[in-house]
């Protein structure tokens, strides 16, 4: 399955060594790659989820729906490694549509982003622009206004792939380990279904399967980048919602983004997990995301911290303790030595 925008991200030899110069000639080994998922792009067509599924060869999660809105994985979980959310709002989205919608625009506002990997940009209104349709708008027909009220967010979620994986941390026997391009993966053969992972995990995302007990999640299509080629559900994505690439690229293209998009009047632009700065708790994410409301709106935690980062915290507290019931003691003995 591929996407209508999509093709295979080959990192050739001229290209590598054009990545060596730009880092002084300090650039070693494979890249450290992500995700960038902008939710302002996302369709809810679901390809990514049945790309992932195909590639992976995943089983189904049952053929039926939810009953919350188009949503019939519900969440992430060992067989379900991508997971698109539907988020029903009865608020409205500036900043949505294009010029023949009636959207007051700068020039800048439908300026288009090319990925890296994409054949075409990241904007599908970048036929519609032209000079002409941004001073002179379209008027709002009587449905567009009576749909103004309302909006749809959609989110294709996925393994955050943390710089810091409470995941990793947590596993007994080294089945979780950290790839040569920067992402988590869990070997199966390895793994012996503790579950440890699954509580370490602060965004749910590690689930055990039924069957054989052990943990799985979204590898990054580890097998595909050995492949030199872009993860499946990337290439699937006919909107370029889901951006892979070189981590740094993808950072300095989303802060591109969400100030092309608060050029367009969409102050709620803010990216997730971008940086170790914008989330300590796990000091930045892999797999980030442009969102246009609250974490929380999105199924997302507003401060996920994994829990091996309270040990040393937890460790004082109870040395702290253990100081304070030894001064009880001897303050209880000398106050008997004292009376007697």
């Amino acid at each position: 399955m591929t996407g209508n925008l999509g093709r295979d991200y080959q990192l050739g030899a001229a290209e590598a060594r054009d990545l060596e110069r730009r880092a002084g000639g300090q650039q070693q080994g494979p890249r450290q790659m992500g995700f960038f998922t902008d939710s302002t792009l996302c369709i809810g067509c679901k390809a990514c989820e049945v790309a992932c599924k195909q590639w992976n060869q995943l089983p189904d999660d049952g053929f039926r729906l939810t009953g919350m809105s188009y949503d019939n994985t519900g969440h992430l979980g060992a067989s379900t490694w991508r997971h698109v959310a539907f988020v029903e709002r009865e608020s409205p989205l500036p900043g949505q549509g294009s010029p023949r919608d009636g959207v007051e625009a700068g020039a800048r506002a439908f300026e288009p982003l090319r990925p890296l990997g994409q054949a075409g940009t990241t904007s599908p209104l970048a036929d519609d622009v032209s000079p002409s349709h941004i001073e002179t708008p379209v008027a709002l027909g009587p449905t567009a206004q009576a749909m103004g009220k309302f909006s749809w967010l959609m989110l294709s979620d996925v393994c955050k792939h943390c710089e810091r994986a409470g995941c990793l941390e947590a596993c007994p026997t080294g089945a979780i380990i950290r790839t040569e391009f920067g992402s988590v993966y869990v070997q199966p053969d390895v793994c012996n279904g503790c579950g440890y992972c699954v509580s370490a995990c602060p965004f749910g995302v590690v689930d055990r399967r039924a069957d054989d007990g052990r943990a799985w999640k979204c590898t990054l299509c580890y097998d595909r980048l050995e492949g030199g080629m872009v993860p499946a559900c990337a290439k699937a994505c006919p909107t370029a919602s889901i951006q892979f690439g070189p981590i740094d690229e993808l950072r300095e293209r989303a802060a591109h983004r969400v100030e092309q998009l608060r050029a367009r009047g969409v102050p709620q632009a803010r990216l997730y997990g971008e940086s170790a700065a914008s989330q300590p708790g796990t000091a930045g994410l892999r797999a980030f995301f442009l969102l246009c409301d609250e974490p929380e709106v999105y199924n997302l935690p507003p401060d996920p911290v994994v829990p091996t980062k309270k040990i040393a915290d937890s460790w004082w507290a109870m040395a702290a303790g253990i100081a304070g019931l030894g001064l009880a003691a001897v303050g209880v003995v000398l106050s008997a030595r004292r009376a007697a």
